[in-house]
């Protein structure tokens, strides 16, 4: 590029495009400067770089002085209940532990159990949109563990039990598309580590889950996954098949991953548990990258007790995930959670839609939990955002620079295609200051949780889930409760329902947050609140809405 190309009147425009005022001389000054600095991006930006490349500044969410919990076996929630015999529903949804306890007991194969749930699938699934293709090995992977159970030879915790992965998680042999129209049949050849944990536990993989397109929302390529309490609007994202097929009792339990909210929403919405552990936990080594800094893989089932074990079996380091920790994880996610102090953002369950949150507070207390208000301090946490868009554009900066992101359905203007474009005028120096206010945020957390063991809110209110994805807190969300809505939009995108689509009862939420690499007493309270808010939470057999 001829390096006087860049102009005074350039410089004064992109100025309000940043937000910034400089004076004349100061623009002159720049201007030879500046046009150096856009030949050395373009000779950067010829170098291909792997997407599974980290970079060099690696997120590590321990502040100095950090000290893990103290090294603990992991006891689990007790998991028994008479078998059901031939009620294929009451198999379907029962908590995985108890499918796997009851193919080792010899009540249940894993060949039936499959087969329950890929019956439901081809009955449900149309209405819903969970899965975008099915493993046509699962009947037999389910027959070879059952030859195995007959040689005395267990495969692990999971023996037998039927699982769903989002589809932007590598499985060898078995297109990840990433709901995106430019991945469009791709085809891994190695699994991730993920799938390579829960398949060494016995897990049987019934196929992909559906993605909002690269990990946004609930839109993808074949249309969009729904909430199986009510198909007039969306499952939310971008976990969306992952929580949905879990709440729907179509796999014993699925695999998601989190950026800001990916497992939680969906979970919020649909009415499954979901868990997004501290970060660094879990190996993400063949799980696409979005944002390195930001992403964390979880479980979503129909059991906090369930979310224990499977976090159990994925925790742990890989060499090629640098953000990625031995840290074990242990402790007593089945205890009373009589005595835990759990922090109360007054200002957060105010809000009218938390209605059920409140309620759940009462029963937290009936348990014998002592709420503590407290405060987060008032800063702009929500900025915080621009470094995740700034993450996922650098993530996909090939599909903006080819035009390739053209290719994607959804363009609008919360779009990817719109904010990988967006992250571009975000200057070097606000990038910068950001990752500053961040590590206030960190700190601000370590403070809130110094005089607690938990934090709580209602689902989707306030600043505190914002923050908490940018710390690498952990956070289980679970149902506490139900309430009539009519169709809600989800990640930007509307409701595609009738104008006069009723109100449906729908489930509600309560996150909890709890200290960093110490997840066992928020499993444990949330494991006793569902027990004592009793919940039926098997969607409507025939669904509803009318889409």
């Amino acid at each position: 590029m001829d390096k006087q190309a860049v102009t005074s009147a350039d410089i004064a425009a992109a100025e309000r495009v940043l937000g910034i005022a400089q004076t004349r001389p100061e623009r002159d000054l720049l201007a030879g400067a500046l046009a150096a600095q856009i030949d050395l991006a373009r000779a950067r930006r010829a170098v291909p770089l792997d997407e599974q490349l980290a970079p060099a500044c690696v997120f590590d969410p321990r502040l100095p002085g950090f000290a893990p919990p103290p090294a603990a076996p992991l006891r689990l929630p007790a998991a028994d209940a008479p078998f059901p015999g031939d009620d294929d529903a009451a198999i379907a949804f029962a908590p995985a532990r108890l499918q796997a306890a009851w193919v080792r007991a010899g009540h249940l194969t894993a060949t039936r159990l499959a087969a329950i749930c890929l019956d439901r699938i081809a009955r449900l699934d149309p209405a819903i949109g969970a899965f975008a293709r099915l493993n046509p090995a699962a009947l037999d992977e389910a027959a070879e563990l059952d030859a195995r159970a007959a040689r005395g030879d267990w495969a692990g915790p999971l023996h037998g039990v039927p699982w769903g992965c989002k589809d932007l998680i590598d499985t060898a042999g078995l297109v990840t598309d990433r709901g995106a129209e430019p991945f469009l049949g791709r085809l891994p050849e190695q699994d991730a580590v993920a799938v390579r944990r829960l398949r060494a536990a016995g897990a049987v993989l019934l196929g992909k889950t559906t993605v909002g397109a690269l990990g946004y929302g609930d839109v993808w390529h074949g249309g969009r996954t729904r909430n199986p309490w009510n198909t007039d609007e969306g499952a939310s994202g971008s976990s969306a098949g992952s929580a949905a097929a879990a709440a729907a009792g179509l796999c014993g339990f699925a695999l998601g991953t989190e950026t800001l909210g990916s497992i939680v929403a969906p979970a919020a919405r649909c009415g499954a548990v979901g868990l997004r552990p501290s970060f660094g936990r879990i190996a993400r080594t063949g799980t696409m990258p979005l944002c390195p800094s930001l992403d964390r893989l979880g479980p979503l089932c129909r059991d906090a007790g369930d979310a224990a074990l499977i976090l159990a079996i994925l925790n742990g380091a890989d060499p090629d995930d640098p953000s990625s920790l031995d840290i074990p994880f242990g402790g007593d996610a089945g205890r009373d959670p009589e005595g835990l102090r759990l922090g109360i953002l007054a200002a957060d369950f105010a809000d009218p839609s938390a209605e059920a949150a409140r309620a759940a507070i009462e029963h937290c207390r009936a348990l014998g939990v002592v709420p503590v208000p407290v405060e987060l301090p008032a800063l702009p946490w929500e900025s915080l955002v621009s470094l995740l868009m700034a993450e996922a554009a650098a993530s996909f900066e090939p599909l903006t620079l080819s035009g390739a992101d053209d290719l994607l359905a959804r363009q609008d203007e919360s779009a990817w295609p719109n904010q990988f474009r967006l992250a571009r005028f975000l200057s070097a120096v606000d990038h910068i200051q950001l990752d500053r206010l961040r590590r206030r945020g960190m700190m601000a957390m370590r403070d809130l949780l110094a005089g607690v063991d938990l934090l709580a809110a209602p689902f989707g209110v306030g600043a505190l889930p914002t923050l908490a994805a940018f710390t690498g807190h952990p956070c289980l969300c679970l149902p506490v409760g139900f309430t009539l809505s009519p169709p809600r939009p989800s990640a930007g995108i509307a409701a595609d329902a009738p104008a006069d689509a009723p109100a449906r009862r729908v489930p509600a939420a309560l996150c909890l947050w709890g200290r960093l690499f110490d997840e066992a007493p928020m499993l444990a309270l949330g494991h006793a609140l569902a027990r004592r808010c009793a919940l039926d939470l098997r969607p409507p057999h025939g669904l509803t809405g009318a889409t």
